[in-house]
């Protein structure tokens, strides 16, 4: 069956991809017509025939380009967009509209089809999709526009300046004492720090106060739960009654990291699970708990929201944090020569200073060959602690006194917990 379904469709490929043409210009259609339906028969450039014959003429210019001659296609394309401009122009002299959306949006038609036969199938319907969405949210889109205030935008442009166009051209391999410092690493996590304040402004700004909290604090648990510790801690200090909610976000954060450490270890090792889900699944309910109860007994209180920070973009401190980082990484490359192999545990005290993501993957993999389970989960936990003691520093230093305490406590016991269990079993 699937046999002849095969060369079914390998016999009418062609017949498939200009009837997928004709259906994206009518998608298009369809929507442009909508937006144009108040008007009478005629006062309309392009509707839904329109699109429809325009994303067919693509896809039959595609493909007499491939048989014929290459020019039928950029030919054909300069005969529609001058068609069009001819139509557009009579239609603004009439209405005084100088919008050119529709005039592109036939022009991608055009494409749509051509792609369809020429390309992708899926990459032409996803592309006529997209424009459709475009197309069809003007509204919200220029409502988003309009709500948008300059610091906002400059922060979004810095933003995809570090990630997009720097990020990129840093080399990704190992440099200075043992190749601990990965400038693509490094750089990475200054990214992930500066994207966490950022979306945290905006989650809070759409959301509202408590669920933007509660969901940047979500958000930073599954990427980077040392980052998101120093974002809300000095917003604390910007905004001293949102402190308990605050305290809540840092704690679910790092509750979450625990079934990401979870996560790694099902991936690279499975058997180190049986071993380490004890002492991970009770060190991560010490936090989720505490964050329920204080998000409960606060929500209440913010119901009326409070102004933000006026920076969406803590690049500052990000860099700080990423020279923080370089730094430590080089002491424990340091610590782990002076002390040999056997300094595992060490080791992985060290590397939980800044993060557990890297020492969780290596001893999993370790776990594979050179070091026996009990001794990588000791030293998950061990890192585990030690970045949740690091946090905990960070709340109370950083962060109003209400945030110091309410993180510690939590934070110390969880410590308490995971070591003592993971030494146990």
């Amino acid at each position: 069956m699937d046999d002849v379904a095969s060369q079914f469709i390998a016999a009418n490929e062609t017949a498939i991809q200009l009837t997928v043409a004709l259906l994206l210009g009518a998608l298009i259609g369809i929507e442009r017509g909508w937006v144009a339906r108040g008007k009478k028969s005629g006062e309309r450039v392009a509707g839904i025939r329109t699109h429809s014959l325009v994303g067919l003429l693509g896809g039959i210019a595609a493909l007499l380009a491939e048989t014929v001659t290459v020019w039928i296609l950029p030919l054909a394309f300069l005969a529609v967009a001058l068609i069009a401009l001819v139509a557009y122009r009579a239609r603004m002299e009439q209405s005084q509209d100088y919008s050119i959306t529709g005039l592109v949006g036939l022009l991608l038609t055009f494409c749509f089809g051509a792609v369809a036969v020429a390309v992708d199938l899926v990459l032409a319907t996803a592309c006529a999709v997209v424009t459709a969405v475009v197309l069809d949210n003007k509204q919200e889109i220029h409502g988003l526009l309009n709500k948008l205030q300059a610091h906002e935008l400059d922060a979004g442009l810095k933003l995809l300046l570090i990630s997009a166009v720097m990020l990129p051209l840093l080399p990704n391999r190992g440099m200075g004492p043992g190749e601990v410092l990965n400038p693509y690493e490094i750089w990475w996590l200054v990214v992930l720090i500066a994207s966490i304040s950022f979306v945290g402004y905006f989650a809070i700004r759409v959301g509202g106060t408590e669920k933007g909290i509660l969901f940047t604090g979500l958000f930073a648990g599954l990427s980077s739960s040392t980052a998101l510790t120093l974002h809300f801690a000095r917003q604390s200090r910007r905004n001293p009654v949102l402190s308990p909610m605050l305290a809540a976000g840092i704690l679910l954060a790092c509750g979450t990291m625990f079934p990401r450490i979870l996560l790694y270890a099902t991936v690279i090792s499975p058997g180190l699970v049986p071993q380490l889900l004890l002492p991970i699944a009770l060190m991560g309910l010490t936090l989720y708990v505490p964050a329920l109860v204080i998000w409960y007994r606060q929500r209440q209180a913010l119901k009326v929201d409070h102004p933000l920070s006026q920076n969406p973009l803590e690049l500052r401190v990000a860099l700080l944090f990423g020279a923080l980082l370089a730094l430590i990484m080089v002491l424990g490359e340091w610590l782990r020569e002076l002390l040999g192999e056997a300094g595992i545990y060490l080791l992985a005290a060290s590397s939980g200073l800044a993060d557990v993501d890297a020492i969780t993957l290596s001893l999993s993999r370790m776990s594979l060959t050179t070091i026996d389970a009990s001794t990588a989960v000791l030293g998950i936990i061990i890192a585990a602690a030690v970045n949740n003691l690091v946090k905990a520093g960070m709340a109370i230093t950083v962060g109003t006194p209400p945030v110091g305490r309410r993180v510690a406590v939590p934070m110390l016991l969880s410590l308490v917990v995971g070591l003592t269990v993971a030494w146990l079993v």
